[in-house]
C-alpha cells in the first residue's frame, strides 16, 4: 500500500491539501523552503526549551562556548571552528539557554538549506519538498543537532563543500574551485573527521569518466592551494602549543584490539543503515506505483549524481576501514552530516513527478509529528526532573547560583578562574562572573596544578558527587594550598512544584590575595 492509496476517500482532499499544495508551489517561487525552515527553527526551539526545563545546556554546547572565549587556533580536544562560532553568536545574543538552542536549530536549518541548493540543480518543487521532508525524518537535524558541538558544526559545511566541489568539477571555474578549497578547510577546522569528505571528493573525481579533464585543469590544484592556506595557522598552533587534539582522540578512541575495531566498524555501518532506514522506507512507499520508472532512472543516473553517490559511499566505507587499520573505535554519529548525500541522490534520481497527494500527506504527517513533540515536551521535562541526566545537566545552574553566593561571601572581586570536570564547566557558564574554565587534566591525563600566580588572583575548584577523580584531586589541592577553604552544599531541582533528585556539590575556594 502506498501513501497516496492510503488516503481515505471520505476526506475532502481539496480542502486539507490546499495549504500544502500552496507551499509546494511556493518552492519554485522562492518562498516555500525559507518558510519551512523558519517554521522548523521556531517549533524546535520551542520544543527544546520546554523539554529541557529541568535540564541545563548540554556540556558539549558549553564546551564550544568555553573554547571560543580565548579565540585560539585550537584546543586540547577539537579544532577551533565551533568555538569561534559560539563566540560570535554570544557576542550578539545573550548567554542564555534559549539563545544556544536557537544557534543549534539555525545551524541545522542552514544545513537543510545547503542540501536544497544542490537538489534544485536536478529536481523541481515537488521533489525538493519530498527531499526536505525525508531529511526531517532523520534524527540528525533535530536530536543530534541540538548539541552544538564539533559534529553539529559540520552539518551545513559538508553540503556546502559538496556543492562547491560539484560545481568545480563540472565547470572547472576558478571561483568554484577556490570556494571548494575554502569550505573544505572550514570543515577541517570544524573536525578532523572532515578529511574523509576530502577523500570522498578525490575518490569520486578519480572514478568519474571526465577525470582527465578535471585533473588537467587548474581547478583541483587551486582548491588544494586555497584549502591549505586557512589550515596553516592551525598547523602552526599544533606544532608550537604543545597541545595535541590527536592525543585526545587516540586516548579516547584508540587502543582497540583487531576484533574490537572490527566490531566497532560493523556497528558503524549498521548504525548508518539504521539511521537511513525510515526515510528510505517512506520514499519507497511514495514512488512504489512508479517503481519501474524509478529503477530505469537509476540506470540512467545523471553524471553529477553519480559523482555525489561515490562521495557518499566513500565517506561511509573509508572511515571503518581506517578504524580497523588504526585499531580504534568509531560511532555512526560521526557520519550523520554526510547522510544527506544518499537521500539527495535517491530523490533526485526520480525522472518523473512524484504523487502530489503523497507529498501532501508526508508534509501533514511531518507537521503533526512536530506538533506532537511540542505537546509532549513537558512530559520529557517532568521525567528528567525525576530522572537526572547522566551528564549532571540538572544541577549546573543551581550549583552556579549557590557557588557564586559562597564565593562573594569570601571575596569582593569576581572569580577569574574555575577548575574541575563537567560540573565546573557548567558553573563557568551559569555563574554571573563567568570565570574562565580550566580542566583538571589535559588530553594525556596529566593533572594540572594551579600556579602561584593563578592562586594569588583567586581560584576555585568545583566537583559533583559523581566526579570521583575531581573530588580526589580537589582534596589533594585543599591540603597543599595555603588559605584554601573547603565547602560543601546540596542542590535540588524543582519543576512546577515537584522536587527532583538532590545532588551534593563540593568546592575549594582560594580567595584572592589582598
Amino acid at each position: 500500500m502506498t501513501v497516496s492509496s492510503a488516503i481515505p476517500a471520505a476526506v475532502p482532499a481539496a480542502r486539507w491539501r490546499r495549504p500544502f499544495d500552496a507551499w509546494i508551489g511556493g518552492i519554485e517561487r522562492g518562498w516555500g523552503i525559507p518558510l519551512a525552515l523558519v517554521m522548523f527553527v521556531a517549533l524546535w526551539v520551542a520544543i527544546l526549551h520546554v523539554a529541557y526545563l529541568s535540564g541545563d545546556l548540554h556540556p558539549d554546547t558549553i564546551e564550544a562556548w568555553s573554547m571560543g572565549r580565548t579565540l585560539a587556533w585550537g584546543s586540547n580536544k577539537h579544532p577551533p571552528l565551533m568555538g569561534w562560532i559560539a563566540r560570535g553568536w554570544s557576542a550578539v545574543f545573550p548567554l542564555t539557554e534559549w539563545s544556544f538552542q536557537l544557534l543549534a536549530m539555525v545551524n541545522s536549518a542552514l544545513a537543510l538549506w545547503a542540501v536544497d541548493l544542490i537538489a534544485r540543480r536536478y529536481v523541481g518543487g515537488d521533489r525538493r519538498a519530498l527531499l526536505l521532508l525525508l531529511l526531517l525524518w532523520l534524527p540528525v537535524y533535530q536530536f543530534h543537532a541540538q548539541r552544538f558541538n564539533a559534529n553539529a558544526v559540520l552539518l551545513p559545511l559538508w553540503p556546502l563543500a559538496t556543492l562547491c566541489f560539484l560545481r568545480s568539477f563540472e565547470t572547472r571555474a576558478a571561483g568554484w574551485a577556490a570556494a571548494a578549497g575554502f569550505v573544505g578547510a572550514l570543515a577541517m577546522l570544524g573536525k578532523y573527521y572532515s578529511a574523509f569528505l576530502i577523500v570522498g571528493f578525490l575518490v569520486a573525481a578519480l572514478c568519474h569518466p571526465r577525470r582527465r579533464d578535471y585533473f588537467r585543469s587548474s581547478a583541483p590544484w587551486l582548491s588544494i592551494a586555497v584549502g591549505v592556506a586557512p589550515l596553516l595557522p592551525h598547523a602552526y598552533w599544533l606544532a608550537t602549543s604543545g597541545i595535541g587534539p590527536f592525543d585526545y582522540a587516540l586516548a579516547a578512541h584508540g587502543g582497540a584490539t583487531v576484533a574490537g575495531a572490527a566490531i566497532s566498524a560493523i556497528g558503524f555501518l549498521l548504525g548508518v543503515v539504521g539511521t537511513l532506514a525510515l526515510p528510505v522506507a517512506i520514499f519507497a512507499l511514495v514512488i512504489w506505483p512508479q517503481r519501474r520508472a524509478y529503477l530505469d532512472g537509476l540506470r540512467r543516473l545523471d553524471s553529477g549524481l553519480r559523482l555525489l553517490l561515490v562521495v557518499g559511499i566513500a565517506t561511509v566505507i573509508v572511515p571503518p576501514l581506517v578504524t580497523v587499520v588504526l585499531g580504534s573505535t568509531i560511532t555512526a554519529t560521526w557520519a550523520a552530516q554526510g547522510l544527506f548525500l544518499f537521500l539527495l541522490v535517491m530523490v533526485c534520481a526520480c525522472t518523473f513527478a512524484v504523487s502530489r497527494a503523497a507529498v501532501d500527506w508526508l508534509a501533514a504527517l511531518s507537521l503533526v509529528a512536530t506538533v506532537l513533540a511540542l505537546i509532549f515536551a513537558p512530559v520529557h521535562a517532568v521525567y528528567r526532573n525525576a530522572t537526572p541526566f547522566k551528564e549532571g545537566r540538572n544541577y549546573y545552574e543551581l550549583a552556579a547560583q549557590e557557588f557564586e553566593r559562597q564565593w562573594h561571601a569570601r571575596a569582593a572581586a569576581p572569580l577569574p578562574t574555575i577548575t574541575g570536570d563537567v560540573l565546573a564547566m557548567g558553573v563557568s557558564f551559569y555563574d554571573g562572573d563567568h570565570p574562565l574554565y580550566a580542566p583538571i587534566y589535559d588530553e594525556t591525563a596529566v593533572w594540572r596544578v594551579p600556579s602561584p600566580a593563578v592562586l594569588k588572583r583567586g581560584w576555585a575548584v568545583v566537583c559533583s558527587q559523581d566526579e570521583p577523580e575531581c573530588l580526589t584531586w580537589m582534596r589533594q589541592v585543599a591540603s597543599a594550598v595555603t588559605g584554601a577553604q573547603t565547602l560543601s552544599f546540596s542542590v535540588r531541582p524543582q519543576l512546577w512544584g515537584y522536587a527532583g533528585r538532590p545532588a551534593q556539590v563540593s568546592a575549594v575556594i582560594v580567595p584572592p590575595a589582598s
